[in-house]
């Protein structure tokens, strides 16, 4: 009986060009890639009128090894060929620039039946003649099988490499007619092939189109950079960031400020430089065949009066970032795509500033790169398709690692942005809630084009602002009620960030209207709440002991010892205060020692410690001392209090800053000594490299 065998439709060629390569840049991308294997030193792509796919050509040319005809025929010809991959498994190098192959699927080449049903391939190799191979594809429209396809591979004296190398390849009967956006497109691609900041002096791609006109008055890279107010320095290796350096680089203009450096000797930045999840578990990427990780990022700021003091061309930089904005991935210097493109939020920047606008860098803020080194970052695997690395346990570990060290920055850029917003920007106190819901109204008169839809919601929004501004009011500057501020923002904010996501996709209908006006309902249920309470007599010790019982478990859980030394205390315990205000301003502070603890003695002997006393200092003072035997603090003192500002991945950065606005509702003081206060506020020795948070009530304001 005879045996069935496989049979390959010719047009299956066609279509694995069409299905294996997203877009034409892509396509460009990969044979462009097909010359750094070859080892040429310069690329040219030249497209001739490309809005005629009847008459237009793109040409690709390089001065690499080029091709003789046994690879025309066994290796370029072969769909699926293995000649790069058993170069990269016995880590065989290029000849002249000693590079690790780019391609290993054996699919690039399909890249040029994406572009035409015409191509041409002319190559020559060292000491070879010169190879010539037509590829017509409208000649085969009735060939059923590709075994019954005739390729010919022609072998001649040099026309066109005449004492040099290289490979040409002519592709016609272009598929697409293109437009200049498209080419804007593939300019970009080009321009973003090689990193941008580290320029690769053996790999130049030359891009050439007859339709000059097409390409004029794009901005250069070098002048997008001069624009920059931050720039960022780091490497990653293993479970650390080694190296470190942000730099702040206000404009000439901006006089009251100076530039602000960073490194990773600061006393700040070394106590966060090992990396972990936002529930401190330990992310190593020498776990990994990842390599050392290098990230080099130049951040903006988009507000339209801080860009007047710097930037000629504000449109143009606005626009420029819309479209280039965002983090790409190089190996050896080489493009890994589609990171970075505009519809591809691999980090999810987008969504963290929507969740917390204040603090986090969206796409359109950013320009960076991320290099690797190819030979040690093999357990991150390209796709087949070419769009990105397939997402396995390597790629989750650097991709975490990634938005740790992205959360170090936007710590530090945030201290710098508030000293920009306090000198340059809206003289506004930044306000939990409060800018959201502005943000929200911006969003929505740009984007709801119905105006009773729009007039309904805006004023939903004004309401819910001005009852907001009223329980911000009566709960932290009057203390008028036993509620956490911190609920109230949570609750908020999770709405706002609902509403903000579907608006930006447009889906518009009953769903915004009932998101905002359970908001709506929800504010107001707040306001009469606080209306409804004020301070009592309570004991303080009492409300100590809740504090450390309501966090028992964790503390269990994590093995920290609490040392209770407010029970000694002898003075007078009772205070008129709002005891849920302070009970939940005790259980975050403590909240922090535990991450932080748990962050710096991870995998270490050491006996985790808070101390707790109660306290008659400073002077005319009552004071509650809280102390760990951690790292210390990750932040100044002056920025810890500020809203946003937070050293933890994916900290809201609203605890202190509440904790502060408790404090000062009571004509109190959130203090932060240092190692030389120890003795003062009667701290143990032991507790000299931890961190130390002092509420302290002033005698008159707190005893009846």
């Amino acid at each position: 009986m005879k045996e069935n065998t496989f049979k390959v439709r010719a047009r299956l060629i066609e279509q694995l060009g069409e299905q294996l390569i997203k877009n034409e840049s892509i396509a460009l991308i990969e044979l462009i890639k097909n010359a750094y294997d070859a080892d040429a030193s310069n690329v040219n792509l030249i497209m001739k009128n490309i809005d005629n796919p009847e008459t237009g050509q793109i040409i690709i040319e390089d001065n690499g090894t080029g091709m003789d005809a046994d690879i025309i025929r066994n290796v370029w010809l072969e769909a699926g060929s293995d000649y790069k991959k058993k170069m990269i498994e016995n880590n065989q190098l290029t000849p002249v620039y000693k590079r690790r192959p780019l391609g290993e699927k054996g699919i690039g080449r399909f890249a040029v039946h994406k572009l035409g049903r015409k191509i041409e391939i002319i190559s020559k190799k060292e000491t070879e003649k010169e190879v010539y191979v037509l590829i017509d594809w409208d000649k085969f429209e009735n060939v059923r099988y590709i075994h019954e396809i005739g390729i010919e591979v022609v072998e001649r004296e040099p026309e066109v490499f005449i004492n040099q190398t290289g490979t040409r390849l002519i592709i016609s009967k272009l598929k697409n007619k293109w437009s200049p956006d498209e080419i804007k497109n593939i300019y970009r691609s080009i321009l973003s092939f090689n990193n941008p900041f580290s320029k690769n002096e053996n790999f130049n791609v030359n891009f050439e189109i007859d339709k000059k006109e097409w390409t004029e008055g794009l901005v250069t890279i070098d002048k997008i950079l001069d624009y920059a107010l931050f720039f960022v320095e780091a490497e990653i290796e293993e479970d650390r960031i080694k190296k470190f350096r942000y730099e702040f680089r206000p404009y000439s203009t901006m006089d009251k400020l100076q530039n602000r450096m960073v490194d990773e000797n600061n006393q700040h930045i070394k106590k966060i430089l090992k990396i972990v999840d936002k529930d401190n578990n330990p992310i190593n990427t020498g776990n990994y065949k990842i390599g050392p990780i290098k990230f080099t990022a130049y951040i903006y700021d988009q507000d339209s009066k801080i860009l007047k003091l710097g930037v000629s061309d504000t449109k143009g930089l606005k626009e420029y970032l819309k479209i280039n904005g965002g983090i790409r991935i190089y190996r050896d210097g080489v493009r890994v795509y589609d990171y970075g493109e505009p519809e591809n939020d691999w980090l999810e920047l987008d969504i963290r500033r929507v969740n917390v606008p204040a603090k986090r860098i969206s796409n359109n803020l950013i320009l960076a790169a991320i290099e690797l080194d190819r030979m040690h970052s093999t357990d991150l695997i390209e796709k087949t398709n070419r769009e990105g690395f397939i997402e396995n346990n390597a790629y989750l570990t650097f991709k975490s690692a990634i938005l740790y060290l992205l959360n170090v920055i936007e710590s530090e850029r945030n201290i710098d942005k508030e000293k920009i917003r306090t000198y340059y920007g809206s003289k506004e106190k930044s306000q939990p809630v409060v800018n959201s819901i502005r943000d929200l109204k911006n969003v929505i008169e740009e984007k709801i084009k119905d105006e009773p839809t729009r007039m309904e919601l805006i004023k939903y929004l004004d309401r819910i602002e001005k009852d907001y501004e009223i329980i911000s009011e009566t709960l932290l500057k009057a203390a008028g009620a036993g509620l956490n501020l911190s609920v109230v923002v949570h609750e908020m904010e999770k709405i706002i960030s609902e509403l903000k996501i579907l608006i930006d996709k447009e889906i518009i209908g009953d769903r915004i209207k009932t998101l905002v006006k359970h908001l709506s309902n929800l504010i107001e249920g707040y306001s009469v709440l606080i209306r409804s309470r004020g301070k009592k007599k309570e004991n303080i010790i009492k409300i100590i002991d809740q504090a450390i019982f309501n966090m028992e478990y964790r503390l269990e859980y994590h093995k920290i010892e609490i040392i209770k030394e407010y029970r000694n205390f002898c003075g007078n315990t009772e205070f008129y205060i709002v005891r849920n205000l302070l009970l939940n301003s005790l259980m975050n502070i403590i909240d922090n020692s535990i991450w932080w603890l748990d962050y710096s003695k991870k995998g270490m002997d050491d006996k985790k410690k808070i101390f707790i006393n109660l306290i008659e200092y400073p002077y005319e003072h009552i004071s509650i001392v809280i102390a760990d035997n951690g790292c210390g603090f990750a932040l100044p003192a002056d920025e810890m209090v500020k809203p946003f500002v937070s050293a933890k991945p994916d900290g809201m950065g609203l605890g202190l800053h509440i904790v502060n606005e408790v404090m000062l509702a009571h004509q109190g003081k959130l203090l932060f000594p240092d190692e030389s206060d120890f003795k003062d506020f009667v701290v143990p020795e032991e507790f000299k490299t931890g961190a130390i948070v002092v509420l302290s009530f002033k005698n008159e304001q707190v005893w009846k």
